[in-house]
């Protein structure tokens, strides 16, 4: 009991040098790759608090609570296939991370002009398509911060992988599992 204990507050400390030796205790703004103010928002402060620690703030980030409609984005998931399969949000195409290639964009027959937006489980792995795909011609690329956790702390719709509404949703693993608050995780499938 110790041990975990112990581990937690080690990972809090660890985190907390690590948002002040790069000023992300918001003492001043942080700019996205456009030179913008990040406005996105995710509902916790701390879950908030490590995103801008975590991401790199180079593609233009969408607050869940800023989607109007999903039906103006070509919606791109860039998780892996089985946490895709468990759930995803409605419309997602799969692309992948770790053996994510444009051909598999290509395939997908994705218009350049018209606005992409990429997720993944927090938005780190989809940060990094989305700079594959601005180097590519993308135009509008939009990077959802806080992810498909978010997306489900704030009740939003998942389907599965036969398109049928769940409330299950691929929590990673116990560390990145925490932030979802909302719907049934799940580990591995």
């Amino acid at each position: 009991m110790k041990i975990k204990y112990f581990s937690s507050r080690l990972w809090i400390f660890i985190l907390l040098i690590h948002a002040f030796s790069y000023g992300f205790f918001m003492l001043l703004p942080i700019s996205q790759a456009s030179g913008q103010e990040i406005r996105a928002k995710v509902s916790s402060p701390a879950y908030d608090l490590t995103l801008k620690g975590l991401l790199s703030h180079t593609v233009r980030e969408v607050g869940v609570k800023d989607i109007k409609s999903l039906d103006s984005y070509q919606i791109l998931d860039s998780r892996e296939l089985k946490e895709f399969q468990v759930s995803h949000i409605p419309g997602g195409k799969w692309v992948g991370y770790d053996d994510f290639n444009m051909e598999r964009i290509e395939k997908l027959g994705l218009d350049k002009n018209k606005p992409v937006l990429l997720y993944c489980s927090v938005g780190y792995r989809s940060e990094k398509i989305g700079e594959k795909l601005k180097a590519a011609g993308f135009k509008e690329v939009c990077n959802l911060y806080g992810g498909i956790f978010e997306w489900v702390n704030e009740g939003k719709p998942l389907v599965d992988g036969q398109g049928k509404p769940t409330e299950k949703v691929h929590a990673y693993d116990k560390l990145w599992g925490s932030w979802v608050k909302k719907g049934e995780k799940v580990y591995e499938k």
